[in-house]
């Protein structure tokens, strides 16, 4: 007879589990938290970006209320510069540079979704320069403007 060896009998290895992840996993999970982190910093960085000429113009409009406040047609003639350059911030420079007189109005009537530019105080942007200083009106032109720069459009560039 043969003798037998002392062999143990055959013993599979333990099933494998689910965690911990192998090495390749982990560094799937810290890529994906990384770009989810990129993509809320970079449409935080745009949104930011976007609010940039409308914050700029309200703050340049107070300060134009408070240094022209003894001259209404000066605060007209500087109203006007601060809605083009914000308009041009918004628009492209063709669509809006070139606009002047009723066109211009008809422009800011269309912004500020209303007729007070064309029919309204807001007419006072083309005609200031023939007007009493008594035939302004600061506060209400001035809550115009802040009717159209407190809705920009989405950008175009």
């Amino acid at each position: 007879m043969e003798e037998q060896l002392p062999l143990r009998d055959i013993h599979l290895p333990e099933p494998i589990t689910w965690w911990p992840p192998a090495p390749g996993w982990w560094l799937l999970l810290i890529l994906f938290c990384t770009l989810i982190l990129v993509i809320f910093l970079l449409r935080r960085r745009a949104a930011k970006k976007r609010q940039e000429p409308k914050q700029i113009a309200l703050r340049d409009l107070e300060k134009l209320q408070t240094k022209y406040q003894q001259n209404p047609q000066k605060l007209v003639q500087e109203i006007s510069i601060l809605l083009r350059r914000f308009c041009l911030s918004y628009y492209p420079r063709a669509e809006v540079a070139s606009l002047t007189g009723e066109d211009w109005l008809q422009f800011l009537d269309k912004q500020a979704e209303s007729q007070q530019f064309t029919q309204g105080q807001g007419r006072c942007l083309i005609e200031a320069p023939y007007m009493q200083n008594g035939d302004i009106e600061p506060e209400t032109l001035i809550t115009l403007c802040k009717t159209v720069i407190n809705h920009p459009p989405v950008r175009h560039r």
